[in-house]
This record gives structure tokens, sequence and C-alpha cells, in this order.
């Protein structure tokens, strides 16, 4: 059934929603009633996430089929933008490391997601998680996991057209299925982005911890942006750590800040998670160093995400001297860096965008 669901009947704003039914009418539409059966009535043992804008609960179809039953807040107006959003960027794109949607709902007041059901839960569930949860990740688990979200931002920013930039990417988003293949969640905040621009100025938008300093900064975003992100992102798969605090090294330094510092002092294995045991070091640490191409302060110095998974799938030598040191984000409500505030002068900013020093901005949201 098509989901022709946003009619003007009990809306304010039904016209726009009646609009958006048009675009939307080849999505499976799922009735209220299915999808709370589904759930036991959304029963809080079937809950298994919670995003800023909602629950994730597992459902069982009628039809035996496991599902997981995103809920939008009906007080969110973002979020409804975003569940809109969401529908219109990935209802029609297929690919092994990206979550399926299957359906939505949108009966009264209600905003539901239907995806597929991925075993595994999220992988920072899977790294940073209880250490009860009998998930154990060796090498040859995380090193797939790091191929497979390559290759599936590789396909957003250069296979589909337009171009898709998912803006947060994040350990949370990152989905493992029961053979722990990763797959790229939460499309609420992507873009589409044409082949005839150079960027978006858009409003400042993700996790902290993983944006990129040109788009934190000055709100500019490329495709780039979602490259620096998964950069930050192998470091935390390698390390086990998480990249939103900023207490590594012994210091107040964020992850990237730390694994930087460690590189400069040949000490980069450190970084490793005690929990993996057994790992070929020539491997760890060529994946690390292609985190740090990712990471390079300036946009246009970091590679393509084809490029990317070129890097990490072959043996290959990797030309250091081409490598410079990372731009550092962080949003630490205080002064952090040269400067205590982000309304400076262009070149100021530009200045700040290349350094490698942590630069705060409290209005992130």
């Amino acid at each position: 059934m098509g989901c022709s669901c946003f009619s003007a009947k009990g809306h304010a704003n039904g016209a726009h929603h009646a609009a958006d039914g048009d675009s939307l009418r080849d999505i499976n539409h799922f009735s209220y009633n299915e999808l709370r059966s589904a759930t036991d009535n959304f029963h809080s043992a079937n809950k298994i996430g919670r995003g800023g804008f909602g629950t994730v609960y597992k459902g069982t179809l009628k039809s035996g089929r496991q599902v997981a039953v995103k809920t939008l807040s009906a007080q969110s107006k973002q979020g409804v933008r975003e569940f809109l959003n969401e529908i219109t960027i990935i209802s029609k794109v297929r690919h092994p490391n990206l979550v399926e949607l299957i359906g939505c709902c949108a009966q009264g007041t209600n905003r539901i997601l239907v995806y597929e059901y991925v075993e595994n839960n999220s992988l920072d569930r899977a790294l940073l998680g209880p250490k009860d949860t009998n998930i154990k990740l060796d090498w040859g688990k995380r090193s797939v996991i790091c191929l497979g979200i390559a290759q599936g931002l590789a396909f957003l920013h250069e296979e589909l057209a337009p171009h898709i930039v998912h803006r947060d990417i994040k350990a949370s988003n990152i989905l493992l299925d029961k053979k722990f293949n990763p797959k790229i969640g939460d499309f609420g905040l992507a873009k589409l982005f044409p082949d005839n621009i150079t960027h978006i100025s858009t409003r400042i938008a993700g996790t902290t911890g993983y944006l990129a300093p040109e788009y934190a900064l000055g709100g500019q975003l490329t495709m780039k942006a979602d490259v620096y992100s998964f950069g930050v992102l192998i470091f935390e798969i390698i390390s086990g750590k998480s990249s939103a605090k900023a207490s590594w090294g012994g210091m107040q330094k964020l992850l990237l800040e730390w694994a930087w510092q460690l590189h400069e002092e040949g000490k980069l294995l450190e970084l490793v998670d005690p929990e993996m045991e057994d790992f070929p070091e020539e491997e760890v640490i060529r994946y690390m160093k292609v985190a740090f191409f990712c990471t390079q302060a300036a946009a246009s110095r970091r590679p393509l995400m084809s490029q990317v998974v070129d890097m990490l799938s072959r043996n290959i030598r990797l030309n250091e001297k081409l490598l410079s040191a990372p731009g550092f984000f962080q949003d630490s409500g205080g002064i952090s860096g040269p400067t205590s505030s982000t309304k400076k002068s262009s070149a100021d900013s530009i200045s700040n965008q290349m350094s490698s020093v942590p630069v705060t901005i409290t209005e992130v949201k």
C-alpha cells in the first residue's frame, strides 16, 4: 500500500503534508495498530535503542519478519522534518552496508519508520557497552566493520545520483548484523548533494567528537565531512574508546588528539584496545594512518571514500610525506585553545579551521 498518509485531516499544515504524501506514495505503509501489535504495544522489554527524536523497538510482523520500529516524538517538529527527510533519501537506496527502510506510518500524529532488524545492535554498544554482552570484537571483525562502512559511504558519495552526505557518521548509527557486517543507519540529517556544487552552507548538525572543523566552524558541508567522521570512527573501533570524551592520554585530550600525539611519539600501538589480544600490528597501524589521512585539518587533503576503500583493502604503502596534522573540534562549553569566541573575522575562522589546536563551539545541535 502506498504511503499516501500525509493528508490535511488533523494537521494545521495539511497542504505541506499532502505534498509530502505525493512524493512518498511508493513507500510501504503500515497502520499504527499493526506496529503496536508487532511491538507488544511498544513494550519496554522490546526497546532496543533511543535517539535524539524517539525510541527504537524490536517488532515481529504478522508475516513473522522481525523489524526495527523507530518512533518519533510527537512534540518534535525537527523530528518530523527528519522523518520526511529520511524517507525521501533512502526509500529506494539498496546496498549491503546500508540499513534497509521497509516502510513508514504517519497516521494521526504518529510518525514511525520501519527498518530491517539487525541482530547485533549498534557498534557503540559492541564497543562501549557492558562487557558481559558476550560480543568479542577481534581484529578480523573490526577490520570488516571498517571496510564495510567505507564501502557504504563510497556508494552514497560516488555511485548515487544525486550523491548523499550522511552528516552523522558515528558508532551508534552503525548497526551490526548476525555476521558483524556493518550497516549505516539514521539518515535523518542526510543531505542530497548534486554534482554541480562544491559545498552546501547549512545549519550545523551532527555529534561532537565527529564533526569536521570546517563544518563545525563555518557550516560548509562537503562529502569530506563524512570522510572526517569516518576517520574518527576508525580510531574508536581500534581503541574501543569514545571520541565524545576529552579525557584521553592522561590529559584533557580528544581521542583523535591523543592518537596524533602517540603517532608523533612512535607509540601508536598504545592506542589499541587491550581486549583485542592478537592482531597484525602492521595492518592495524596502516588502518590508523588511513584514519589520519581522513581527518586532516584541510578538507581538500582528505581522500575520497573510494580511495579509502582502496587503502584499507589493499596492502599498499602509504605516502606519509603527504600527511598533515588532523583538525580538532571540541564542544566543551568552555574555553579551549587560543580563542574564547567563534565570532571572529573570516581570516581568523580559516586560521582556526586549519589549526591542530582544539577550538570551542558551544551552540551545536
